[in-house]
């Protein structure tokens, strides 16, 4: 027995408001994943400036949730959650609305925001409503909401892209968000939490503006050709200035005795510290996989959005299944060695469909692959989350939910846009590998004019299986011919570079099997290290107003 007094009726209300916020993020991010090739034909735009849709929600979903979750010390999470909701359905609504690329970016960073507010106040209201043997319970909820929306997206995207067109993965959002807000309104506790740090103004600009230049050099160091931007000023210095400015927020953190961001003191608890860097890695792999396998199954293999949703459902239904046992078994057990279990399946089911991913595989050849993957995040969502705040004093809750959360975006959004430039580049590489492949089967005379048409194609976002619509300059009786060429050589190139993007995956995630190999065992039943007591219980919730 732990001695911490059961959870009451109204906590788990409140968890029921807090998990349909989180669906609605969830559902967001899977939704315009399933939604990539047909925002590319759609908007009549290039895969990098779609690529940006879902980087640029998640790096301003990442680079504000420091000063979110101090907002949330501040003025209450209720509020801040409430906020965020409010926000985020707002921007959905003018996302579906947008007529053109650049309208719907400026959208989705909108959206990001909101959800910057909303998720650092889940778990902060969590681990103030629930004690510590109950906590991983309703964790285990939230990471079985996590998997259900993880299902419904692509499925729910897929019928919606197929019928009604792209700009109503946005609008479902809406049809989402106004009930959530209502029930938000009506249920969660207005917690007053008592410890509002002063707001450290030069840490918010200097870590938001160095991630702003990492990702943002990652991103389109592709598109400068990893050459200058603007004037003499290059994308690697960019890059290096954003990690300067990242060294000088952590020596101003540590100098600042006046309410820093991010107090230091929080990393000396070792399973917070390696939690965060398993989370980060745990994001960056799972927003990672999801580009170069819709590319695969969408572009190469030609499923519609619907089949490739139905595809990768099972993935995502074993996930969302197992969250809740998971997290009771965290509980009883601990989560290290659940963690480096997931992480170690992850990487295998990621490995076998590097294996097996073929331009003629069969779909369903790779459902064993997915569900491997579906079994190691079931494994890891919730313990990690359990694990990295189960030892944190109550007075650094808001605090650490932040810093928990902002690793797991920037993880995110370093995925989305390491995985995107690499995916783009090893597109080129192997298009123009089997552009040159199939030219050889044409008559000297056409074979730079189809070449040629090839990489138009690619310049134009023609990148799918079907090849492309017209090699001008070929006769009319070798027309049919190219067709075909060219549609080999697109199923070819694409598979193979999909292939080789997994790779740096499953080093990443093998990798954080370290990370949670350094995890302190936890106390079955409290979830806190056994070398550590409980903390204090928490502030009472006042009833919501």
């Amino acid at each position: 027995m732990s001695g911490h007094p059961a959870p009451s009726t109204g906590a788990w209300a409140a968890l029921a408001a807090l998990s349909l916020g989180l669906f609605m993020i969830v559902v967001d991010i899977s939704i315009v994943s399933v939604a990539l090739p047909a925002m590319v034909r759609g908007l009549n735009t290039g895969l990098n400036a779609v690529v940006w849709v879902n980087s640029v929600y998640l790096l301003t979903y990442a680079v504000p949730m420091l000063f979110t979750s101090w907002l949330g010390d501040r003025y209450g999470p209720r509020r801040m959650f409430v906020a965020g909701l409010t926000v985020f359905t707002g921007a959905a609504l003018c996302a579906g609305l947008s007529s053109g690329v650049e309208l719907l970016i400026a959208a989705r960073a909108a959206q990001g925001l909101g959800a910057a507010l909303l998720t650092p106040q889940t778990l902060a209201l969590i681990t103030h409503l629930f004690p510590a043997g109950d906590r991983g319970r309703a964790m285990g909820v939230l990471g079985g909401v996590s998997g259900l929306a993880t299902v419904t997206g692509p499925l729910l995207g897929g019928v919606l892209i197929d019928t009604l067109g792209w700009q109503w993965i946005f609008y479902v959002n809406v049809l989402v968000g106004v009930p959530a807000l209502a029930l938000s309104l009506s249920v969660l506790p207005d917690l007053r939490l008592g410890h509002a740090r002063r707001l450290d103004v030069p840490g918010i600009l200097l870590s938001g503006t160095g991630l702003f230049l990492i990702v943002f050099g990652v991103q389109n160091g592709e598109t400068y050709d990893w050459g200058e931007i603007l004037g003499p000023i290059t994308v690697f210095e960019v890059i290096a200035a954003g990690a300067v400015l990242l060294a000088a927020f952590v020596i101003w953190q540590r100098v600042n005795r006046d309410g820093p961001l991010v107090p230091l003191r929080v990393f000396a608890d070792r399973n917070f510290s390696a939690g965060s860097l398993s989370t980060a890695i745990i994001g960056f792999a799972m927003t990672g996989m999801f580009l170069p396998l819709v590319i695969y199954l969408q572009s190469a293999l030609g499923l519609s959005p619907t089949q490739a949703g139905l595809l990768t459902a099972p993935m995502a239904l074993i996930s969302g299944v197992m969250g809740p046992f998971i997290g009771r078994l965290s509980d009883r057990v601990g989560g290290k060695y659940l963690i480096m279990s997931g992480l170690f399946g992850m990487a295998g089911g990621l490995g076998a469909l590097a294996l097996q991913a073929g331009a003629d595989l069969p779909p369903w050849h790779l459902i064993p692959g997915l569900l491997l993957c579906g079994l190691g995040m079931g494994l890891v969502l919730v313990p990690v989350n359990n694990v990295a705040m189960g030892s944190v004093p109550p007075g650094l809750r808001g605090t650490a939910s932040g810093i928990f959360f902002t690793a797991r975006q920037l993880g995110s959004v370093l995925g989305s846009a390491t995985i995107g430039v690499l995916l783009q580049a090893r597109i080129a590489l192997s298009l123009a590998r089997e552009t040159n492949t199939a030219a050889a089967h044409l008559p000297a005379p056409y074979q730079e004019i189809f070449r040629e048409g090839m990489r138009q194609a690619a310049e134009t976002g023609q990148i799918d299986g079907q090849g492309v619509q017209a090699l001008p300059g070929l006769p009319a009786h070798l027309v049919r011919q190219g067709r075909q060429l060219a549609e080999q050589s697109m199923q070819n190139g694409l598979t193979q570079a999909a292939k080789e993007t997994l790779i740096p995956l499953i080093a990443i995630l093998l990798l954080g099997t370290l990370a949670a190999a350094a995890m302190r065992p936890t106390r079955p039943g409290t979830n806190t290290p056994k070398s550590a007591d409980e903390p204090a219980a928490t502030t009472p919730a006042q009833p919501a107003r």
